[in-house]
């Protein structure tokens, strides 16, 4: 494990710079991503039902990022004793383009997106916008499957159809589930009036979903909930951030009383990266503007660098512990 060294090269403070996420490298050109890990904005908002705003939450969490993002060599843990983030190559590849009034198309461009950055082998972290991003981001998965979905979130998203809207931000884990490659789904968070109604969650339940509030959380404890979720397989992790609280997450177009602390989500996320692989990740639903301190941004920044680091760490976990291959 390397030491952070600060006396060597710019100190680089979070102010200072180019504002990309983790202040790491930009990469245009989609076709030549080489990087451990590709951040990718969708700042599409038009899939919600109530506050607009999340098309800023990309440029929000970039910015809040940069506080995380001044160590040379990584991010020393105590509790845990890891150096994480050492070594694990970032790059930035901007926005999918957003084309106005055009759910279709802004979608199309998102799973594109996403498509590139798994080709290149780096792991997708693409920041919304609306949940309804989520749909064209388990598109992109097709032929890279299977995966269970893990989801954080204060509302179950399992809508199917309403007036004809089939991909708003209530619609995405219904989507999801109908891919014959997402063979399972744990949602936590769910809770309070209007995060569904009983057919959804009958239908979630039918097809294979476990479905726990924050009090079941509670009840069980991290150690508990990892039970339920099947071990060695590949994840993808949805995180709305209206499942956290509105007291530490207030900037959201959705907020539900009730929600989760942030260990209380890192632990379980935490366990997850430990019991197999981690493909992807989305985070959603930050709208800076209702939060004028900018702290859910900032909770934002510091989930997805903490999770980013779990996950590299536990894949070099899992690489010292395999056998060695004897030819």
């Amino acid at each position: 494990m390397s030491e952070n060294n600060y006396e060597k090269g710019r100190l680089n403070l979070p102010f200072v710079g180019f504002c990309t996420f983790a202040k790491s490298k930009t990469c245009e050109d989609w076709n030549n991503i080489n990087a451990d890990v590709a951040f990718m904005g969708a700042p599409y908002d038009c899939g919600t039902q109530w506050r607009s705003g999340a098309r800023m939450g990309p440029r929000a969490i970039r910015e809040a990022s940069t506080l995380f993002s001044f160590g040379h060599s990584g991010a020393y843990d105590h509790e845990d004793d890891v150096m994480y983030l050492e070594g694990v190559d970032i790059v930035d590849i901007g926005d999918a383009d957003m084309v106005h009034t055009n759910t279709e198309q802004s979608h199309a461009n998102i799973e594109y997106g996403v498509r590139k950055i798994l080709d290149s082998g780096a792991l997708p972290v693409v920041v919304g916008g609306d949940h309804s991003v989520n749909a064209p981001i388990i598109r992109a998965f097709e032929g890279k499957g299977p995966i269970h979905i893990i989801q954080i979130d204060a509302h179950l998203d399992f809508v199917d159809e309403r007036h004809g809207v089939r991909f708003g931000h209530g619609n995405p884990i219904r989507r999801a589930s109908e891919k014959d490659f997402v063979t399972g789904m744990t949602q936590l968070g769910i809770r309070n009036v209007s995060s569904s109604n009983r057919s959804d969650h009958q239908a979630a339940e039918n097809a294979g979903s476990t479905v726990l509030s924050v009090r079941d959380v509670r009840r069980l404890g991290p150690e508990g909930v990892l039970a339920l979720i099947p071990e060695g397989v590949n994840y993808y992790i949805t995180i709305d951030i209206d499942g956290f609280d509105p007291s530490i997450a207030p900037g959201t177009g959705t907020p539900s009383h009730g929600g989760f602390t942030y260990y209380e989500v890192m632990e379980v996320l935490q366990g997850v990266a430990h019991k197999g692989e981690v493909v992807g990740i989305d985070l959603c639903e930050v709208a800076p503007d209702y939060d004028h301190s900018g702290s859910t941004s900032v909770l934002a920044a510091q989930v997805l660098m903490n999770l980013i680091g779990y996950v590299f760490h536990a894949r070099e976990s899992r690489l010292a512990k395999a056998p060695a291959n004897v030819s």
